[in-house]
């Protein structure tokens, strides 16, 4: 019988303690969520600055609705491009200091359909006179170790034309060796240096100014993916470009979301005109997407310039953090089974090492009135599987206060 492996596969899957499986939320406000009927508050949100609750979020919503009606119609190059998305675009790109933006559905869509853009063979750059070269590689990615699924998949799509090579997480030494290596083949092949800005599994920074320092020394653009650092860095909350003043030619593409501290949903690419003028002719994904309802475009629009005359917001957040640390630093400064990761965004990880044991912590959790999802591979490396808790401005000292002795209850339980 066709595909009798899936079941299999699964069980598999279910025996190593790696099963993935959906909850389903009623609703959340206030930081409790009810899954299945039952209370929690929430410690595996994205939404770091609350924004998804925003009283002026959720009426800008409704005035775009009124005008645009519930979504855009059509793609973007038939009827689906709108004042709203214009708007969107160009306060994104103002903010960011680049000549222009785009806007994609999500953050997946956006990473992917840049890789297959530049390195696609039908929408590439044209192929050399001299048959020869045409047969080898004519592109390098070099990603670090934990660059997100969403764009390793969609370099791993393109492996014909680009060859993905991941250098060691933050490690400048290794990225060089990398570009050392393409330069001493002497083939003049494009090079394009991928990191994130704030790690989504980890929650640290990349060294985003001494990488782009060896990007324009080895002639390579430098992307970087800040869908963890837009909202919450910089003076007004456009992300790690901002926060580092790293110019367009320093780091001429920049992958963001709205889903995480912006509180709505979608994505952007923003650069040069020539790149955002590339994209619309050749971004397969944008090209034959339905574009977002302007009403989220007028949404998404709201936030932003909110959060960056929002400071008490930011700050709210940073202060979270800082008690987080040292209240856990202080609880569980003699244990040797749970490990704090060195994080100062709101991406606070535990790490565990053991998939089974992860789920077991995750799940006393649940029994004390806590949602913290339990993280494991393949999402991350083998032997790092965590508890993932993430902070929210809207969180109290009181709430942080609370997680902290339910995982002291849930790992004493554990260890019984």
């Amino acid at each position: 019988m066709a595909f009798n492996w899936l079941e299999a596969k699964l069980t598999e899957r279910a025996q190593h303690g790696l099963l993935r499986q959906r909850h389903c939320q009623q609703y959340e406000k206030d930081n409790i969520v009810c899954i299945n009927g039952e209370h929690y508050l929430n410690f595996s949100s994205n939404d770091y600055l609350g924004m998804r609750q925003h009283e002026g979020v959720l009426q800008s919503w409704v005035e775009g609705l009124a005008q645009f009606g519930a979504g855009s119609g059509a793609s973007p190059l038939v009827t689906g491009h709108t004042q709203a998305h214009l708007a969107l675009e160009a306060y994104i790109a103002d903010g960011l200091n680049r000549e222009a933006a785009l806007l994609f559905n999500s953050g997946f869509a956006a990473n992917q359909a840049l890789c297959m853009a530049l390195f696609s063979r039908h929408a590439g750059k044209p192929a050399s006179s001299n048959p020869a070269s045409n047969s080898k590689l004519q592109s390098h990615i070099l990603a670090d170790k934990l660059m997100h699924a969403s764009f390793l998949e969609g370099a791993m799509c393109v492996a014909e034309q680009a060859q993905l090579r991941r250098f060691k997480h933050n490690d400048l030494t290794h990225l060089e060796s990398l570009l050392q290596k393409r330069c001493n083949a002497e083939d003049n092949q494009d090079t394009l240096i991928v990191s994130e800005g704030v790690f989504s599994m980890d929650g640290d920074y990349a060294p985003s100014i001494e990488i782009a320092a060896l990007a324009k020394q080895y002639d390579a653009w430098f992307m970087l993916d800040d869908a963890h650092g837009m909202g919450v860095m910089g003076e007004n909350g456009f992300g790690t470009v901002e926060a580092l003043g790293l110019t367009q030619e320093q780091v001429p593409i920049v992958m963001g979301t709205f889903g995480k501290a912006i509180g709505t949903a979608g994505a952007f690419i923003a650069g040069s005109q020539v790149l955002i003028d590339f994209l619309v002719n050749f971004a397969k994904h944008y090209v034959y997407s339905t574009a977002m309802p302007p009403a989220q475009a007028v949404a998404t629009l709201y936030s932003l310039t909110h959060i960056a005359s929002d400071r008490p917001r930011r700050d709210a957040l940073t202060q979270n953090i800082m008690h987080f640390r040292d209240a856990f630093n202080a609880k569980f400064s003699s244990t040797t089974t749970l490990t704090l990761a060195d994080s100062n965004s709101a991406i606070q990880p535990i790490i565990v090492g053991c998939p089974k044991r992860a789920v077991a912590l995750s799940e006393g959790l649940k029994r004390r009135g806590i949602w913290v999802t339990a993280i494991r591979y393949p999402t991350v490396p083998k032997n790092e599987d965590r508890l993932r808790v993430t902070l929210s401005a809207n969180h109290t000292q009181q709430d942080i206060d609370v997680l902290l002795d339910a995982i002291a209850l849930a790992a004493e339980e554990c260890s019984e």
